[in-house]
């Protein structure tokens, strides 16, 4: 048994009165459920640079999902005060 909803139009300047539609089936409200492969891939994720120095310092940096060979930066660690290589690792 659906329940059914009654529609009334809004009160306007051009009509006083309100006047009651047919009411419209609860069914018509009800989402449909998501189809299958609906969903976007992402076109970037987030690594993390980590020193080369074994300090554990390490940076987060966006990715294109595109790219797949490693990435690496020489930058700087401040824990060894100099600036080394970092190599791409996944997040945790």
């Amino acid at each position: 048994t659906l329940k059914t909803i009654p529609r009334i139009l809004p009160i306007s300047s051009t009509n006083s009165l309100r006047l009651p539609l047919p009411p419209i089936s609860c069914a018509a409200f009800t989402p449909s459920p998501p189809e299958m492969g609906d969903k976007k891939k992402k076109a970037t994720m987030f690594i993390r640079l980590v020193s080369a120095a074994g300090t554990g310092f390490f940076y987060v940096k966006r990715k294109p999902t595109k790219i797949t060979e490693k990435l690496e930066f020489r930058k700087y660690d401040p824990r060894v005060n100099r600036h080394v290589l970092f190599t791409e690792a996944k997040m945790k």
